[in-house]
């Protein structure tokens, strides 16, 4: 156990005891921290603008992308789930683009959805259809990086299809037998049988919403006209702070302007919503599901 246990002390242990006192000082990474107590959470909840407008789109792509990501997901496990023939190649090609790399396909993806040139304005203009400013729209910006992420959800739907190729065809046919319907068989076998898999996509959805950090700073200098993502703070949230969400606001904080204390206690309140999120809906499942085997 001793490896194990000295891994986890230095490369988790550690850094989190760590963050959690530099959360109560004045640290800038070249002077010695200085103690000032709770002032930087009263500055966050107080005199920061900005973190209230991280939060609102942390929480948004929260809600909405964990929704739409488990849900699509498990749309498309269900079909491929029927299939007869060819289920190996098409469970590969709905699988392929969760292996780009996130920078890379952010990139692409503002290509395709550019306003002027990109081939899926192109097209809808070709049938009658204005396709709007996707990823240079503050409306339509987040929407684009939940279409983003529902492209690249192959590996939950990889996840979810396990689940559902798991489940006894015997209790098809019993319900079938019984005048069970699809819709009806689908909500009393398949959902409770896969329940365990779903509740694992909604949190693993949430936390990668909380994190959300790479595809938001890519696509807002992307669809600013550039590829200075590293050293330019102007293009971070583009357009108009839509996309500037609370990890990116934190690292911000953090390594642009060397605010590190305050950076390490918007990453301590990241990790209590994160975890008390995860906390409940645990819980609420679970209750939920000891409450269906009690009827």
């Amino acid at each position: 156990m001793a490896p194990a246990i000295v891994g986890f002390l230095v490369f988790f242990g550690y850094p989190l005891v760590a963050t959690v006192y530099f959360s109560f000082t004045k640290y800038d990474l070249i002077n010695a921290p200085v103690w000032i107590g709770f002032g930087n959470y009263v500055r966050m909840f107080t005199t920061e603008p900005l973190v209230g407008t991280a939060a609102y789109n942390t929480l948004w792509l929260v809600i909405v992308l964990t929704v739409c990501r488990v849900v699509f997901a498990l749309g498309v496990a269900s079909v491929i789930s029927r299939l007869r023939r060819g289920l190996g190649l098409i469970r590969t090609l709905c699988y392929l683009p969760a292996l780009a790399p996130p920078a890379a396909a952010t990139l692409v993806f503002v290509f395709v959805f550019n306003p002027e040139f990109g081939p899926v304005n192109r097209f809808l203009r070709a049938i009658g259809i204005d396709g709007g400013l996707w990823f240079n729209d503050p409306a339509m910006s987040k929407p684009s990086l939940t279409l983003l992420v529902l492209w690249g959800s192959g590996e939950l739907m990889i996840i979810i299809l396990a689940a559902l190729l798991d489940v006894p065809q015997e209790q098809y046919e019993s319900a079938s037998l019984d005048g069970a319907g699809p819709a009806r068989r689908f909500w009393h076998i398949t959902l409770p049988s896969i329940s365990p898999v779903l509740l694992f996509g909604v949190v693993n959805s949430m936390i990668f919403a909380l994190q959300f950090f790479t595809q938001a700073v890519v696509a807002g200098a992307a669809a600013a006209g550039t590829a200075d993502v590293a050293g330019n703070t102007k293009y971070i949230g583009n357009p108009q702070n839509s996309t500037l969400t609370y990890p990116v606001w934190l690292y911000v904080q953090g390594f642009r302007y060397s605010n590190m204390g305050y950076a390490a206690a918007m990453a301590v309140l990241l990790f209590i919503v994160s975890f008390a999120f995860t906390a409940i809906l645990v819980r609420q499942l679970r209750r939920a599901s000891h409450v269906e085997e009690a009827a």
